[in-house]
């Protein structure tokens, strides 16, 4: 046998370990939080938008929800607005809401889609304020036993996910940018870690799938083995053990919460390699951490 039948071979191979996975998720709904430097990279951004527009081909619903802090930054150095953050989260007064509304909703958003749609797919820009998608008020935090304001920066309080459900079980791939409606009719940048993760739960999505810049939960600090699944306990024994710690935190605590309420899998995967989304999806072990209620398997041949 050549080497070019062997390649052959091969590649039908990998088309037949995605198999199961592909009846298994039929139909199924699939949130993605698009963020880091997956969209930063153009061969990156290619990549993720091929790899969403093949889910919906092959009859998987997925749902994308973008971040967009580098090009808020940007925008906002342009027009010398300096950035503060508090626990993460960026302090938002008018003119700085302003601009991340411009940013999301007019540039980050509408490209995400205009690539989505150069695939082969279509893909449709929305917000929180499109339909009152995303319902919030006005979060505070509290630093040093002090109430402390963050502007426009919103903690949501109800995702109104017909119109999500509709769109996404027809033709379409809705792409939601991170910003809520308050009771006031005023507009809040939230999280966009925060928004998949309720819009997931709302819908009752078999995934949700938060591309990063890491590679996923790593064994203890001294190891560079990634942990393929954990479950929720695993999860709180290794941030009592401060193995997961800093900016991990909130996103496995995010996952745990989606779990909570009805979703069905989670998974934090590295968004800097190309076509991380179906590696992590199609291959028996995956390339990033999966987090579940428990560990239940899709098929015999899956390794957790």
């Amino acid at each position: 046998m050549n080497n070019a039948m062997e390649a052959l071979i091969k590649k039908a191979e990998i088309l037949i370990e995605a198999l199961p996975y592909i009846q298994k998720l039929y139909g199924k709904t699939v949130v993605i939080k698009y963020g880091g430097n997956a969209m930063i990279n153009d061969e990156l951004k290619n990549s993720v938008m091929e790899d969403i527009t093949l889910l919906k081909y092959i009859g998987m619903n997925p749902i994308v929800v973008h971040g967009g802090g580098p090009d808020i930054n940007k925008a906002l150095d342009k027009f010398e607005i300096k950035s503060e953050f508090i626990n993460g989260l960026r302090v938002t007064d008018a003119a700085t809401m302003e601009i991340a509304q411009m940013v999301l909703v007019g540039n980050t958003n509408k490209e995400i889609v205009s690539l989505i749609n150069q695939k082969g797919g279509k893909a449709i820009g929305l917000c929180g304020i499109d339909g009152n998608l995303i319902e919030c008020e006005q979060y505070k935090t509290t630093i040093n036993g002090v109430e402390t304001d963050l502007g426009f920066v919103g903690q949501i309080t109800n995702i109104n996910s017909k119109v999500l459900d509709l769109i996404s079980k027809d033709e379409y791939i809705p792409v939601v940018a991170p910003i809520g409606i308050g009771p006031d009719g005023k507009s809040y940048n939230i999280n966009a870690d925060t928004v998949a993760g309720e819009i997931a739960s709302a819908l009752k999505a078999e995934k949700l799938m938060l591309l990063t810049d890491v590679e996923g939960v790593k064994m203890s600090k001294e190891s560079e083995e990634i942990l393929a699944a954990l479950t929720i306990d695993e999860v709180h024994e290794l941030i009592d053990k401060k193995i997961i710690n800093g900016g991990m935190i909130p996103k496995v605590l995010g996952c745990i919460q989606a779990l909570e309420k009805g979703v069905g899998r989670t998974h934090i995967i590295d968004g800097r390699i190309p076509h991380c989304i179906l590696l992590e999806i199609f291959t028996y072990k995956g390339i990033g951490t999966m987090i579940m209620k428990e560990k239940v398997l899709y098929h015999s041949n899956e390794k957790l």
